[in-house]
């Protein structure tokens, strides 16, 4: 079954000369051409390239190989390009397993302990004042509460 990149190709960088048309493989499907350029499809509907930052108006065209998205900002207008592309070698692809492992038996679960409740205790007494805070109010007298409403 072949596999298929999804190319996007955009520019990156700041204005005047220091754009540069940059491509990258946004995710890869193996299956059939079709199935790629749907997948592709999706992507596209969905893509928020770099530029511009804040687009009027987004137009998404068809070709061939893939699709055109033509984004119209404040000042001009950007392009992104997206495009199947046939893998027909990877140097640093992962080596296929020979055969699937068997997944292993799950462990039974047990069920947890039971769960050890403590006994309800009543709160504490309050203390009775003490000789030494015995002249300080409950509520200072800054807090305009001595006064009745």
């Amino acid at each position: 079954m072949p596999r298929w990149g999804l190319l996007v190709e955009q520019n990156l960088g700041l204005g005047g000369q220091r754009r540069v048309w940059s491509a990258g493989v946004m995710d890869h499907v193996d299956g059939t051409r079709e199935e790629a350029l749907e997948a592709l499809r999706k992507r596209a509907e969905v893509y928020q390239p770099v530029h511009p930052a804040s687009p009027k108006r987004r137009r998404l065209y068809r070709e061939l190989d893939g699709f055109v998205l033509v984004l119209d900002g404040a000042w001009q207008s950007f392009h992104c390009r997206f495009t199947v592309v046939e893998e027909l070698c990877d140097s640093a692809a992962p080596e296929p397993d020979p055969e699937p492992q068997a997944a292993p038996e799950p462990e039974p679960v047990q069920p947890p302990p039971p769960a050890r409740r403590r006994p309800v205790q009543p709160p504490p007494e309050p203390e009775p004042p003490r000789a030494w805070d015995a002249d300080v109010p409950e509520v200072p007298s800054w807090l305009n509460r001595d006064r009745p409403s």
